[in-house]
């Protein structure tokens, strides 16, 4: 992985007004991990993923985030913070995960995949997109891989007591695919976990930025006649420098 320069940036921020938004992770890594596949990368467990997610978005924007939520009980809007390293290990400490593991259920072995962005994006174009019931199945029937040693390609043969254990299983062995946030209402004091959604989280960071950027090489297009590279190529520093200079 390495920093992405903000000509970068823009280009995935462009691409990524008409993505979904799972294919917009994928392309803020494609543009990030010059070494590694598109393939390989889409293969990567959700919660692996994310944590690339994270470290890229410390490289950005630094790792203190501020968010906003709604209490579920009174509708009372709070605003919350957070260091990224209390929700993703760092990257030095991290250890590879297994995608894939054993769980044995009465006198079966199952294999069982970890989800990918690949699963995501085909359940986004799937007809069971939007109903919680049927997507679940439909990532097990993706997921569960094998069963006592055979190749499988679906979940059906699961007994229904079964169906929590393996979901189970994977939220085990993919922990940052999930993450909860505890929070409490200032209003009512109403306690809740909430989940939060690096990708959602990050490109609505990166949409707020392209805005902002754009709106300064305008200015400084019009005030000197540069071009839009020429205006990326320069340092941070030095674009609010030439913009203090118009705005004087």
């Amino acid at each position: 992985m390495r920093p992405i320069t903000s000509a970068e940036l823009l280009h995935v921020c462009e691409q990524g007004a008409a993505q979904p938004v799972f294919q917009r992770a994928l392309s803020l890594l494609v543009a990030s991990c010059r070494d590694e596949s598109y393939d390989a990368l889409a293969s990567l467990s959700i919660g692996e993923r994310d944590g690339r997610l994270f470290k890229l978005r410390d490289w950005l924007f630094g790792s203190h985030i501020l968010a906003l939520a709604h209490c579920p009980a009174c509708e009372e809007r709070l605003e919350f913070s957070c260091d990224s390293g209390d929700l993703c290990a760092p990257a030095e400490h991290e250890v590879a995960i297994d995608r894939e593991s054993e769980l044995r259920i009465g006198d079966r072995c199952f294999t069982v995949r970890m989800p990918n962005s690949l699963d995501l994006i085909s359940l986004g174009s799937s007809p069971a997109a939007g109903d919680a019931s049927a997507s679940r199945q439909f990532l097990l029937n993706r997921c569960v891989v094998g069963v006592n040693g055979q190749e499988s390609t679906s979940a059906e043969c699961l007994p229904a007591n079964a169906v929590d254990a393996v979901v189970a299983q994977i939220a085990k062995s993919d922990p940052r695919a999930d993450m909860q946030i505890a929070l409490q209402c200032p209003a009512c004091r109403h306690e809740w976990q909430t989940e939060f959604d690096i990708v959602s989280f990050f490109w609505s960071e990166i949409c707020a930025w392209a805005d902002r950027l754009l709106r300064e090489v305008h200015s400084l297009a019009a005030a000197y006649g540069w071009s839009e590279a020429e205006i990326l190529a320069m340092s941070c520093w030095r674009r609010q420098r030439y913009l203090e200079l118009v705005h004087a």
